[in-house]
């Protein structure tokens, strides 16, 4: 609902709050019971437990004294699927002692957060002002999004261009003359093109991405604005200020010399500082410059990164809060220094909280297994970033879990990362890697191995080098196939595979089973051009285990080839083709097998875009293929705009369904006997 205020009562707004809001923002949210068969999110289960503070896929800070204790909070805007919402997070007034910063309690989810509004805060005379994309909240403290006052057109803004993927809008006082001014930060992507635009060295061959930023003056008043049309701000040699992507400008004093300077963010990872050599009244700004620490450009661990100036510890200085794509919060505390007249930071640490919902991540995968032989099914976890997880159950009916922990390879932390040429869709998403693991004794040693794939589409073997309570994993070396000719790859990879690896499509599951009976592991998996095939073990005369090129023995009834999120594509038996597009909407399948219906055959549980499908195994037929018949999804909730993953573990005497979700948060489906 949008409402009509004058511009006097929307300033006095800020301020303003309902007797009572303080005690009502600590309350814990309470969810309804579940119904029988219902997904619900899976706990910590743990009192007393801290984990790092985070939302769902994408987290947009607001900082401010919510409950006005004198402490600053955090609120934390999360526009994705499926745990849209504002959460609020309170200082509960002590401090971790891992990272020295405020401890923060649950968040609780006030309201809905839109899609894609590119929430902001505006700090006007100490008061907190939010905004979206031309809108304005002045009952945000009591009503959360709900109740916007519209201030303009959001595509009014960089008008004819197209392809604008965040639009920032943000109240300051520009040129000091007392009026509020709007500054909007432009996410633009229409010279990036997106999608397989590599040459054959692997070079990109379209444009960056674009951060603009523009200025509406307010030539009225405060009270009653007249905002003219929208200028791009330039350096003073004419250049528009630019960064890469998504701007999230802070307009403030950052060098303290009495005018406003601008610091931005950018869709990859770093910030760029932008001084104002002029005045005040008349601001002109310099060449942007990189943020540093200790010589080094500041650069977040993630990705999608949006960044809010403010003085959160109080100490007089300008902080960073940042928001990162799994929807943590960092804090970059600013020491008050000057070097060559760029301020400086320090490195990044993340804000923690009291644990509520097991979260990895974001595009959580997860596989449910003994990985410490305690007895006890773990989650061993990919995500967005290229991480691996394990995720310790702590014993219990209901587990108890332990605060995540990354896995090494050899003497690093496994990260797999598109690096600047290994995504299709370019190199805006150098920081992903879109781990899928699968575990297994791959080499027959009597110790779990892992296996992934991920953004390279590269199938990668971390061997196990450690004991079975004491796992330890080697670097990652290339699954290899018994391939015949020149090592395939999809038509789209740029790069040549080295000879005998396995490349295929990218960010799906390399299922490790034992298809068909014969006591080695087998995979099973999309092959180059989408199908899911069967590349079978087998073993040489001396012993030697040797994975076999693939076989297409999966057959699709009444539908055979379906998108990236599951949708049908035809409505014709044949061979199962889970993916059948191309370049960056290629692959992106998640599953595993479990007999679902308890026939005796397994079926196929795999991403949908609702969340998990059931394709129910039908049997082999006469001419040896295995057949399957999508039945549909095994709950209405809506888990992901992107990908979900399934697992199903064993807890105690009970099978769940265990589904890794878009937000990095994990969902459960207790399962028949």
């Amino acid at each position: 609902m949008k409402t009509s205020l004058s511009f006097a009562s929307i300033l006095r707004a800020p301020g303003a709050m309902l007797a009572g809001l303080a005690a009502l923002a600590s309350m814990p949210s309470i969810a309804p019971a579940a119904p029988a068969g219902a997904v619900t999110q899976i706990a910590y289960n743990h009192p007393g437990l801290i984990t790092d503070l985070g939302v769902g896929l994408w987290a947009w800070p607001l900082p401010m004294d919510w409950n006005e204790d004198g402490l600053m909070d955090l609120v934390v805007a999360c526009t994705d699927t499926p745990s849209n919402g504002v959460y609020v997070f309170l200082n509960t007034g002590e401090y971790d002692p891992v990272t020295r910063l405020p401890l923060f309690g649950p968040g609780d989810n006030i309201g809905p957060a839109g899609k894609g509004p590119s929430p902001q805060v505006s700090y006007i005379d100490g008061q907190p002002m939010v905004t979206t994309k031309g809108a304005y909240y002045p009952d945000f403290r009591n009503s959360g999004l709900a109740h916007p006052v519209t201030l303009g057109d959001p595509t009014a803004i960089h008008i004819g261009e197209g392809n604008v993927r965040a639009n920032q809008w943000k109240f300051v006082d520009h040129d000091g003359d007392g009026d509020l001014d709007l500054a909007v930060g432009i996410g633009f992507w229409g010279d990036y093109g997106w999608d397989d635009a590599w040459d054959q060295d692997g070079t990109w061959t379209n444009g960056p991405l674009h951060g603009y930023v523009y200025l509406l003056e307010n030539t009225g008043t405060t009270a009653d604005p007249v905002y003219g049309e929208p200028s791009k701000l330039t350096t003073i040699e004419g250049n528009p200020l630019d960064v890469y992507g998504m701007p999230s400008p802070s307009f403030e004093d950052f060098d303290q010399d009495g005018d406003l300077d601008i610091l931005c963010g950018e869709f990859v990872d770093g910030f760029t500082y932008f001084e104002n050599v002029g005045t005040r009244t008349t601001p002109r700004y310099a060449a942007g410059r990189e943020l540093m620490v200790g010589g080094k450009p500041l650069k977040m661990e993630l990705c999608m990164i949006t960044p809010v100036a403010v003085d959160f510890n109080g100490d007089g200085v300008l902080d960073l809060v940042v928001g990162d794509e799994d929807g943590r919060v960092a804090f970059i505390e600013g020491t008050g220094a000057l070097v060559d007249g760029v301020p400086q930071f320090l490195t990044p640490r993340y804000f923690r909280q009291r644990a509520d919902a097991l979260k990895f991540g974001a595009l959580s995968a997860p596989v449910s297994v003994d990985w410490d032989g305690d007895g006890l099914e773990d989650l061993i976890v990919g995500d967005t970033a290229g991480h691996i997880g394990f995720i310790k159950n702590l014993g219990g009916d209901t587990p108890r879990w332990a605060a995540p922990v990354y896995l090494a390879a050899g003497d690093e932390v496994l990260r797999e990362m598109a690096g600047p040429n290994g995504s299709i869709q370019g190199p805006a998403e150098a920081k992903w890697g879109y781990t899928n693991p699968s575990v297994g004794d791959w080499d027959g040693d009597g110790l779990l191995d892992v296996v992934t794939n991920g953004i390279w589409g590269k199938i990668l073997l971390y061997r196990n080098v450690g004991t079975v309570t004491a796992p330890r994993l080697a670097a990652a070396e290339p699954i290899k196939v018994a391939w015949s000719g020149e090592t395939p790859k999809p038509s789209w990879v740029w790069w040549t595979p080295e000879p005998g690896a396995l490349v295929t499509q990218w960010r799906t599951t390399p299922q490790l089973i034992d298809w068909n009976q014969d006591g080695l592991l087998d995979l099973v998996m999309l092959d180059p051009d989408g199908y899911l095939a069967f590349f079978e073990r087998s073993r040489t005369p001396d012993g030697a285990l040797v994975l076999q090129a693939p076989q297409r023995i999966f057959r699709g009834e009444g539908v055979s080839e379906f998108d990236s999120k599951g949708r049908p594509v035809n409505e014709v038996s044949g061979l199962l083709r889970l993916n059948s597009r191309d370049a960056g909407g290629s692959g992106r399948r998640t599953f595993t097998f479990f007999d679902w219906d308890r026939d005796g055959q397994l079926d196929l549980l795999v991403n949908s875009d609702t969340n998990i499908n059931v394709l129910r195994g039908l049997g082999r037929d006469a001419a040896g293929l295995w057949s399957f018949q999508d039945d549909g999804p095994v709950s209405t909730t809506r888990l992901a705009a992107h990908s979900t993953t399934p697992t199903v573990a064993h807890w105690g005497d009970r099978e769940v369904l265990v589904i890794g979700a878009e937000d990095g948060h994990f969902y459960s489906l207790s399962l028949q006997p």
